[in-house]
């Protein structure tokens, strides 16, 4: 009778899933421990209690293992915002929900802060990673402009999207970078602020012209 080689589990029938997901779950809690350049397949493999065969047997590389998580956290990310979304009974409301769940404490959670970090860091140089980079930004913007294009006018909508997604954006990973001042609370006023004045300063030229 054949043995399992020393040292590495080999995966059960119907274990891919959760495996994978242990995984996830392990890459995740490293980079917050770690951080990005120090996050290896050994570490993964300790935080997961698997051997770094059976991560290569799921993941194909570092950043691979990277990327799985970051479509879970932006599904995550998704559930967060849509869920609002559906309460939402105005352009303006909407707005707001789509602010309130890119700030959700769900997703402050110091390990997913610490994911979103590498991922932005890590984005220019893996392939992988920048194609959902440039997905989630293609999401929240069409998001962002599906509503501020009823609000504003035409020539104003691009900018004032660009210009929300950049504040949603940059309080997140000035607090990824461990900003204490940027709370949940501070960085929903901050944007919300932001996209009052802008709607405000539209509603003044209007009447204005």
């Amino acid at each position: 009778m054949s043995k399992e080689p020393v040292g590495i589990a080999l995966p059960k029938v119907g274990m891919e899933p959760l495996r994978r997901r242990q995984l996830i779950d392990a890459a995740i809690a490293t980079l917050r421990r770690y951080g990005w350049p120090d996050t290896t397949v050994v570490r993964i493999g300790a935080e997961a209690g698997l051997s770094p065969a059976i991560i290569h047997h799921y993941f194909k590389s570092k950043d691979d293992l990277l990327a799985a998580a970051m479509r879970w956290i932006l599904v995550e990310l998704r559930t967060e915002v849509v869920g609002r979304l559906k309460r939402a009974n105005s352009p303006r409301a909407r707005l707001q929900a789509v602010i309130d769940g890119s700030f959700a404490p769900s997703q402050f959670r110091p390990e997913i802060r610490a994911a979103w970090l590498a991922f932005w860091a890590q984005a220019p140089f893996a392939p992988v990673l920048d194609r959902l980079r440039r997905l989630y930004i293609a999401r929240l913007r069409s998001t962002l402009i599906a509503d501020l294009r009823r609000l504003l006018p035409g020539g104003q909508v691009e900018d004032a999207a660009l210009a929300l997604a950049s504040m949603i954006d940059g309080l997140f990973l000035r607090a990824a970078s461990g900003d204490p001042m940027v709370t949940p609370e501070a960085a929903c006023a901050l944007a919300t602020e932001h996209l009052d004045h802008r709607l405000a300063c539209a509603a003044s030229s209007k009447k204005g012209s």
